[in-house]
């Protein structure tokens, strides 16, 4: 009996462990409902500090980011978007196969004032986030803005992105679409002139959000089709998201392609051959027109082609032919070749022609011909 006695202790304290092994792995298991959860290892740190942060329930392999966010609880989610977060000192993680993770993140604080959450969300796939309760010591603390009213709206139909490109986006322009969807209130009083938020995002980059007024009133228990234009930077191309908010809440998202601009491709291709040659025209010109001319080549070619032009233009008339020079015959004005002087005299040297009634008697040596008197 004092063995068993002895045991028993030593027993409790092994299940006690065991419970304690239990409790702590709780958290790591997802919520009943399906939800991705995340825990702390403290509630409370200072700036300059950090905290554990753990979770479970996401899928495997996804991309999350980690941030410290204001004006926030886990009821009501972050009332002012990820601009009431320390986005600068986020963090980002990859869950593993089981979709959990363990991270080490800094405690910053956030531009909005407390209270304050460790909102944790997905970067690329399905759309999901969780957020903790979390305290950063020495920051200001604001209660929550009231919501205004009952009226609510909730979405009640698909969404779309109405619209096409046109000729000008080709070439750069900032494409644009109307982000088309159907809300119905589901409160008890009418929302006048709700405001959404509408955000784009490229990758895995945060959404850039946008504040839009939709003038009308929605009704209790009635819809309303809204539309909301969406545009891009000038030249963008790639995958983007666009997301609609309301509330704090995203209602939709809707994924966008954006074709590349080969206008612009195009355009710099054709330059670089146009600006080639133009160069190459204009140098040549300049060499043509500085170069020394020869009287007889240059200036009878410039002569050739300007009466084939013309005779191009006028029909039965056909410029002269002219040979080309004989080879080896220098360039220059042809030599005079009248019949006053004999070719093989120079002008002043040839022999002169005697003077009128100076004719000279025949020399007695000389012969006679037959039939001379």
């Amino acid at each position: 009996m004092n063995r068993r006695s002895a045991r028993a202790p030593r027993l409790l304290t092994v299940l006690a462990l065991v419970a304690a092994l239990v409790a702590g792995a709780a958290p790591w298991a997802p919520a009943a409902d399906g939800r991705p959860t995340v825990t702390l290892s403290a509630s409370q740190a200072g700036t300059g500090g950090s905290i554990t942060v753990k979770g479970a329930g996401w899928g495997p392999k996804a991309l999350l980011m980690l941030l410290v966010c204001g004006q926030a609880t886990p009821a009501r989610g972050v009332v002012g978007g990820t601009n009431s977060c320390a986005n600068a000192d986020g963090l980002a993680v990859t869950t593993d196969s089981a979709g959990t993770f363990r991270k080490r993140l800094p405690v910053a604080e956030p531009p909005a004032a407390c209270p304050c959450v460790v909102h944790v969300a997905t970067a690329t796939g399905p759309k999901a986030q969780a957020d903790a309760a979390f305290q950063v010591a020495g920051h200001p603390v604001k209660p929550l803005p009231k919501e205004s009213g009952t009226g609510r709206l909730s979405m009640v139909a698909d969404t779309r992105l109405d619209g096409s490109s046109g000729v000008l986006t080709w070439f750069g322009a900032p494409p644009s679409r109307s982000f088309v969807f159907t809300v119905g209130n589901v409160g008890t009083t009418p929302v006048k002139d709700p405001v959404f938020q509408v955000g784009t995002s490229h990758g895995v980059f945060a959404p850039q959000w946008e504040e839009q007024q939709w003038r009308g009133t929605v009704e209790p228990g009635r819809k309303a089709r809204i539309e909301l234009p969406v545009e891009l930077t000038a030249g963008a191309h790639g995958s983007y998201l666009v997301s609609l908010k309301y509330g704090g809440k995203v209602l939709a998202e809707q994924p966008w392609g954006v074709g590349r601009p080969w206008g612009v491709t195009l355009f710099w291709l054709l330059l670089c051959v146009v600006v080639p040659a133009a160069v190459f025209r204009i140098g040549m010109a300049v060499v043509d027109r500085i170069r020394p001319r020869d009287r007889y080549g240059a200036q009878g070619r410039h002569r050739g082609r300007r009466l084939a032009r013309l005779g191009a233009r006028v029909p039965g008339l056909r410029p002269p032919r002219q040979d080309p020079p004989p080879a080896g015959r220098p360039l220059g004005p042809a030599p005079d070749t009248s019949p006053n002087t004999l070719p093989w005299f120079a002008p002043d040297t040839g022999p002169s022609a005697p003077e009128a009634g100076q004719l000279s008697a025949p020399s007695d040596n000389s012969t006679t011909t037959k039939g001379n008197p």
